[in-house]
């Protein structure tokens, strides 16, 4: 997607040939624009868990990239080095399926190979698979979602649909395109008047840092709000639609989101605004059923809460927000029951968020 013009993955390998891989890092966005270089499974692992890159896909393919520096670096009869490696890089985030999806796939790959050479050879290739799927997977997305957006724009004559969104779902947390994010692109390339309300997402604002940065590098039409403002402006009717991704959505259409997903699914619901969840078929867990009770959610460091970071005469700054001595809690993710969900938006369409439906569309997990 559009950086200044130019067309960035969030993650690709080094021009060199080096067992190297590139990523954007996210810490420093919005102000400042940080190409990273990951050498070692370690700092691939450090990525991941500190949110140097963060997000569903983006972590699935971090992670699949992250088992393919493994392998080139590894000696020779590499199996415990390997299982060492993926075990590292899988308990780094426990909620985001896709972690474990990725490195389960380059485990399976990498053992059936031959020689140490060949198995280089397949994690390599297994870990650009997964990026270009994931890249695809995003972009098929966005054409189903598409037809959500051009419904509502005929309705409304033309005038802008406003569409609410949580966190950040966009090219920043996928390789490309990015699931909530895919179909606000698509329609706004399209030449559909539409106009984004952008939670903050507190406490790492992943909203107003992340996703109003790269809506605006593409010219898309947008306005931050606070996370608490939402059910407020669907009251007065100022939200069309909601679309916001996921971590972990399990078979029965539970979905796992970041924190605050939820009380924006009940406001939804209360004023009758569709709410849609995107997401490419990596983040289902086809082993659970009750998203509530099975889902893991991470609890993550209390200074998220208690401090605020931004940027003050030209450096990054951070401010504490609340008094040195409370204790806080910082749950990373909700769950949406699945009755709250209006429809999931994949890859091969949009279903019902049921087990019927998305059997329907997935066949094969059934």
């Amino acid at each position: 997607m559009n950086v200044r013009g130019h067309h960035f993955r969030t993650i690709w390998e080094d021009e060199s040939g080096q067992p190297i891989v590139k990523i954007i890092d996210q810490r420093h966005l919005p102000h400042r624009f940080i190409i990273a270089e990951i050498t070692t499974v370690d700092e691939m692992a450090t990525a991941i868990r500190d949110m140097h890159v963060r997000g569903a896909g983006l972590i699935g393919a971090a992670a699949g990239y992250g088992m393919a520096i493994a392998a080139s670096t590894s000696p020779a009869g590499p199996d415990e080095f390997l299982q060492e490696a993926a075990a590292k890089l899988v308990e780094t985030r426990p909620t985001a399926v896709n972690l474990a999806w990725a490195v389960e796939r380059q485990m399976a790959a990498i053992s059936a190979a031959g020689c140490h050479e060949e198995k280089i050879e397949i994690a390599w290739r297994t870990a650009r698979m997964i990026a270009d799927e994931d890249s695809d997977w995003c972009r098929r997305i966005g054409q189903h979602g598409l037809e959500l957006i051009r419904a509502l724009s005929r309705k409304k004559g033309g005038a802008p649909v406003n569409v609410l969104t949580h966190c950040n779902a966009g090219w920043l947390a996928f390789v490309d395109h990015g699931s909530a994010t895919s179909p606000m692109y698509a329609a706004h390339d399209e030449g559909i008047a539409i106009h984004v309300w952008v939670d903050e997402t507190r406490p790492r604002n992943q909203g107003a840092k992340l996703t109003a940065w790269e809506l605006g590098e593409h010219g898309v039409p947008h306005t931050v709000i606070a996370d608490n403002t939402g059910g407020h402006l669907m009251q007065h009717g100022m939200v069309d639609l909601v679309i916001v991704g996921s971590d972990r959505t399990t078979r029965t259409g539970d979905v796992a989101n970041k924190i605050g997903t939820y009380l924006k699914a009940l406001a939804a619901m209360d004023n009758d605004v569709p709410f849609y969840v995107a997401l490419p078929s990596s983040t289902f867990d086809w082993s659970m059923r009750d998203g509530v009770r099975e889902i893991p959610v991470e609890l993550r460091g209390e200074d998220e809460v208690k401090f605020a970071d931004g940027w003050l005469d030209g450096h990054p700054a951070e401010v504490l927000v609340a008094p040195a001595t409370s204790p806080a809690a910082n749950y990373g993710f909700d769950v949406t029951p699945a009755r709250l969900v209006t429809g999931l938006i994949t890859e091969r369409g949009i279903c019902p968020a049921n087990e019927a439906g998305i059997l329907g569309l997935f066949p094969e997990h059934g």
